[in-house]
């Protein structure tokens, strides 16, 4: 579970190992432990990792470090954090430092609050345990003549994943740990782009505008299909989730917090006589409205999809606009 974390997680390890260890000395009474005063110092340490929305911590070593804003590590240890290695952003902590300054008492009490907690360690990783995805990887040192054969073929994937060299094939022996191999060698791993593009766009249009360019600039990948999927599993799922959110929603209070199904009758909160606020507003719902729509006029999507944008946005208008007459005067009809 060794792991190469980034310069700039180094330098700021190097300030957090130092606050443990005046913590340690100050506090409790205890020596320092880390002693660190440069970032080749951190070498051999044990860290944390911790996904987002995740709860459990896997335990990793550092032994080295790396120019780019990447975390390498045994794709089995990321897997084991339930990441995809597609980018997403990870935690690292020092394992001492989370050790000595977590509690469940700083965790916030609505729903959602565990998330982004290391509640649970684990300090082994067994692939089996990990997500099946994981267990599809490819570890080939290279591809037999008969896989490009069945390519010409069109064979779905499961069908020849039996003549290729995965993880899944390794389970259970020695093998299942080390002697990864790859297709494609480089001659310096931190060739690549220094930061994702997933983090350099602010906001999901972009990220969308992006994967869409890209898209339609390979060949092997249809965008029109690209497209439908993006709508399907995450424009329309988040607009009308948030719809029905919405419509079923309860009251916060600003002060402390608490929540309510219904609204009070005194119109505040009964508990410290705070003003309440909605939990899901009009922007949560409409946010990808409008991008939806371009979408399925872009790529040309079936009149289903633009029918349905079309319903919730008539949904939206009965919701949130002011149906009330207004006064009119003989010159409005002029």
């Amino acid at each position: 579970q060794d792991v190469v974390i980034p310069i700039k997680c180094a330098e700021y390890f190097v300030r957090v190992a130092n606050f443990v260890d005046e913590l340690l000395v100050k506090v409790y009474g205890l020596n320092p432990y880390y002693n660190v005063k440069k970032i080749h110092d951190l070498v051999g340490h044990l860290i944390i990792g911790l996904a987002p929305h995740t709860s459990v911590g896997i335990l990793g070593r550092i032994i080295g470090f790396t120019k780019l804003n990447v975390c390498y590590a045994h794709p089995v240890w990321h897997s084991a954090k339930r990441r995809d290695c597609d980018g997403d952003e990870d935690a690292l902590m020092l394992a001492l430092d989370m050790l000595l300054n977590f509690s469940r008492a700083y965790l916030p009490a609505q729903i959602g609050g565990i998330m982004d907690a290391p509640l649970l360690l684990i300090p082994i990783v067994n692939p089996k345990e990990v997500q099946r995805q994981a267990h599809d990887l490819d570890i080939a040192e290279k591809y037999p003549l008969e896989f490009y054969e069945k390519t010409l073929e069109k064979y779905e994937a499961k069908h020849v994943s039996h003549i290729i060299d995965l993880i899944e094939h390794r389970l259970g022996t020695s093998a299942q740990f080390e002697g990864y191999f790859f297709t494609t060698p480089v001659s310096d791993i931190n060739a690549g782009n220094s930061e994702t593009a997933y983090k350099k766009f602010k906001t999901m249009i972009e990220k969308l505008r992006g994967q869409l360019d890209l898209a339609e600039k390979i060949q092997a990948v249809e965008a029109k299909k690209v497209a439908l999927k993006v709508l399907t599993t995450h424009f329309l799922r988040d607009i009308t989730g948030n719809l029905r959110a919405f419509s079923t929603q309860g009251f916060r209070c600003k002060s402390c917090n608490r929540r309510f199904r219904r609204l009070p009758l005194k119109g505040k909160c009964p508990t410290c006589g705070g003003q309440l606020t909605l939990t899901v507003h009009k922007g949560n719902i409409e946010k990808y409205l409008d991008a939806a729509e371009q979408v399925v006029k872009t790529y040309g999507l079936p009149i289903y999809y633009s029918q349905r944008i079309s319903l919730v946005k008539e949904e939206l208008s009965s919701l949130f606009e002011n149906k009330k007459s207004k006064q009119i005067t003989l010159t409005d009809f002029a």
